[in-house]
């Protein structure tokens, strides 16, 4: 049985996904997840690698976003075009953009451990050459997806960066190769934002893996190597990316994460997110499941999480303000309910509230429903 994330072969996120193999945590879960920390559902679910997309289409809510087969098949082309012959193409890459004198060096693969693919034991080994590679026994090692770990939210997470460079400079540099490509040296500053965000998390780990190993976290560099097409070709094309700022923000992000096994503990009895098709679980189940776990619904989750859509709506029947943005819902602390706003604009408009804090926000709404009507606005 393959371990879920939480790297605990029966637990209570365990029972709550059911039968089907976990849905592993990647560094895209972790960026999204620290982009969104005060959502206990997503937390809940990427713990317990339940298939968000298949428990969102049960729901009546089919995703609308995600790499095409095409994509994936592109990138894993084009990334397989980087390190063939040997790896001449990274080599010419860190060559340009480091000004390390990179003729050849040794290429250690780690897809798999004689033959045992298996995340454990690949990190096992990652661990291992990580420490010699610290220890200066191994200074001319590149390390082809080698896995590293990350605690998220209590969980251990198993993540595989495209490489790690032997050092260069006195540090060593994370690679990330990526199928959008650089038009005359530019790439899209979505998708390198976005990449930079992934290094990030990968960064992250691996600094406490040389802790760890008792090693200087510093030897891990502050930028790392994106690699993109050129221009419409399949030419490799590369430069550094500082990750320092994303670095620091999603590292603050993960220590404001609650512990999902506490989440997943105070869930009603008989809650369940199997969405396999033996369980014959109901909608009505699921539903109630999912409603149990607090969500920080924000339209911006419509771009990176699968169960947006079902969380949109549920923030519609119930009328809450971060359905409007991140703006409303700061400008509203304490107010579950635009509809209770409306219902308070109005100076009479029912009892006080008993929280000084609560009356207070609702006193600044008012003096700007007021300020809105003074200047022309109508009525509310």
């Amino acid at each position: 049985m393959p371990l879920p994330p939480s790297g605990v072969p029966e637990d209570r996120l365990t029972l709550l996904r059911g039968p089907l193999p976990p849905k592993p945590y990647d560094a895209r879960k972790i960026t999204a997840l620290t982009t969104n920390p005060g959502c206990d559902r997503r937390a809940v679910l990427d713990a317990a690698g339940v298939d968000k997309a298949e428990l969102a289409r049960r729901l009546g809510y089919d995703p609308r976003f995600g790499q095409s087969p095409f994509a994936i098949t592109r990138g894993l082309a084009f990334e397989h075009l980087v390190k063939r012959d040997g790896y001449a193409e990274l080599f010419r890459l860190l060559r340009e953009e480091t000004g390390a004198p990179v003729a050849e060096a040794a290429v250690t693969d780690l897809n798999d451990v004689g033959g045992n693919a298996t995340l454990t034991v690949r990190q096992k080994e990652t661990a291992r050459l990580i420490e010699r590679m610290a220890a200066g026994d191994a200074d001319r090692l590149i390390l082809d997806h080698p896995v590293l770990t990350l605690e998220v939210a209590g969980s251990t997470a198993y993540l595989e960066p495209d490489a790690l460079t032997h050092r260069i400079g006195g540090r060593f540099h994370l690679v990330e190769i990526k199928s959008f490509p650089a038009i005359d040296g530019v790439a899209d500053p979505l998708d390198v934002a976005q990449a930079a965000k992934q290094a990030a998390v990968y960064a992250i780990a691996l600094r406490r893996a040389f802790a760890e190993a008792g090693h200087d976290p510093d030897l891990v560099a502050d930028q790392f190597l994106l690699v993109c097409p050129k221009d419409f070709g399949n030419r490799p094309y590369g430069r550094l990316v500082d990750l320092r700022q994303e670095h620091d923000t999603i590292a603050f992000q993960l220590e404001r994460l609650h512990r999902t096994t506490d989440i997943a503990a105070s869930l009603p009895a008989g809650s369940t997110f199997d969405v396999s098709k033996e369980s014959g679980r109901s909608i009505a189940d699921l539903t109630s499941s999912a409603a149990a776990l607090g969500a920080a619904y924000a339209p911006g989750c419509l771009s990176f999480c699968e169960m947006a859509r079902f969380c949109r709506q549920e923030a519609e029947d119930c009328g809450l303000p971060a359905r409007l943005g991140s703006g409303a819902r700061n400008a509203m602390p304490g107010l579950n309910s635009t509809r209770a706003v409306l219902a308070r604009l109005d100076d009479d408009a029912g009892p006080p509230a008993a929280d000084p804090g609560l009356a207070e926000v609702i006193e600044h709404l008012r003096r700007a429903e007021r300020l809105r009507r003074s200047r022309g606005g109508g009525a509310a």
